[in-house]
């Protein structure tokens, strides 16, 4: 039964579920891992601010405090800047005994790889080598490359990182649409050459869920074919998506359920162009499937306004979980079932009767604000969450004067009305 102050009916009799029927089983596999892109792919977005030092530092407590096992912290191989950061950054986990792993990105180069190994040896433990390159037929031909020298580059980069010790992931830049005998021959030459991890990347966001599947499945018959096993203990598969279509939360999600054991977002969704698989909407849609039990996820609003103060990054008003309106409504029939609610002194029931996510659940709450669509319960509710006494006259005037307005009515426009008819406290 709930635990919801004078309930009569199990939470799981007031909300029918569709999206449990049918369902197969767990969508997180056993040992899974999510890999946060922020600190690199996100801040290749051409419209953000690289984040100071400091910022960077408040992110990666975020990340760890939310359930994050590996971040990628940059590339220290691009500039002295860069290294400098990533060098930072695995001090500070080093000081601070985080559970949050580092990695870092470089190319198939040997110059790519060795900062990731000079900043190993510095700290006392190894970062996560992803070492990437091409593998599309419309990138070999731009670059020149056949797979011959591919495989060669790969081959090498990846002896480097093994050599010293670096656990190494193979990346294939714009694997969804890379030709199945090239991934073959790549995927085998890097586990060959010692890889312990294959990255799947829709570089250009080109994948729907088929495509997801598809290459997920032929990945692991590749590693299969090779007579090892995929996912935790064995060869993990990452997926990595891109949104160009709109589909990289939902492809990231598919990728769970299809088999991979490792999947990549960032804050917001911050990346490359149209960006990347938003992390915080990863966690959300997670938890609220249950499958992250136990995980805390008040802290992911505070890890959103974080990477968007840091990055200079601006937050739709209607984004879901952090945007101004997430949680706010003002129509009447809205507002009046949310008080009707409270007045039951029911928070789960106040908390879902027009959400799909709960707020409590995320740390915020529902709001309820005062516009031409508002009604009088909107005005009384308002009022009475600021312990102001809610007068016929009162109420009567402020909600003439919102059905004369084209918009919400801000708080200090209602606060005049309440001072002008001497409500104020």
């Amino acid at each position: 039964m709930s635990d919801r102050p004078g309930a009569a009916l199990q939470d799981d009799q007031l909300v029918y579920d569709w999206n449990g029927v049918n369902r197969r089983g767990r969508l997180v596999p056993s040992g899974v891992t999510f890999f946060d892109e922020t600190l690199r792919d996100g801040i290749q977005n051409p419209s953000i601010t690289d984040p100071k030092r400091s910022d960077k530092i408040e992110l990666i407590h975020l990340m760890d405090e939310i359930g994050i096992h590996v971040a990628d912290i940059g590339l220290p191989g691009s500039s002295k800047r860069n290294y400098d950061d990533v060098l930072a950054l695995c001090e500070e986990i080093a000081r601070c005994k985080l559970k949050i792993r580092p990695a870092a990105a470089g190319r198939t180069v040997a110059s790519d790889i060795t900062p990731m190994i000079d900043i190993a040896q510095k700290v006392g433990f190894p970062l996560e080598c992803y070492t990437f390159i091409g593998s599309s037929p419309i990138r070999q031909l731009a670059e020149a490359w056949d797979l011959a020298a591919i495989a060669k580059k790969s081959a090498d980069a990846i002896d480097v990182a093994v050599k010293a010790g670096l656990p190494t992931c193979y990346v294939t830049e714009d694997t969804t649409r890379s030709r199945p005998e090239v991934l073959a021959t790549l995927f085998k030459n890097a586990v060959d050459h010692g890889a312990t991890r294959l990255c799947l990347s829709d570089t250009v966001g080109h994948a729907t869920p088929d495509g997801v599947r598809n290459l997920i499945e032929f990945t692991k018959s590749v590693i299969a074919s090779m007579g090892l096993r995929a996912g935790p203990g064995g060869i993990g598969i990452d997926w990595h998506g891109h949104n160009d279509r709109g589909l990289a939360l939902e492809n990231a999600l598919w990728a769970l359920e299809f088999g991979a054991d490792r999947v990549h977002g960032t804050a917001l969704g911050i990346g490359e162009r149209v960006g990347n698989a938003q992390m915080e909407l990863i966690l959300l849609n997670l938890k609220l499937l249950g499958e992250l039990e136990g995980q805390d996820t008040t802290k992911l609003v505070q890890y959103c306004e974080t990477a968007a103060r840091a990055c200079e990054w601006p937050i739709p008003i209607n984004y879901p979980l952090v945007g101004r309106d997430a949680f706010r409504t003002s129509t009447g029939v809205h507002a009046a079932a949310i008080i009707k609610a409270e007045a039951k002194g029911d928070a789960w029931l106040a908390d879902r009767i027009y959400s799909g996510v709960p707020a409590g659940l995320f740390g915020r709450s529902q709001e309820i604000c005062i516009g031409f669509m508002s009604g009088v319960s909107n005005v009384t509710y308002w009022l009475k969450k600021r312990s102001i006494e809610p007068s016929k006259e009162l109420v009567d005037a402020i909600l003439a004067h919102a059905k004369n307005s084209n918009r919400i009515l801000a708080d200090e426009e209602v606060m005049t009305m309440v001072r002008a008819h001497g409500a104020a406290r």
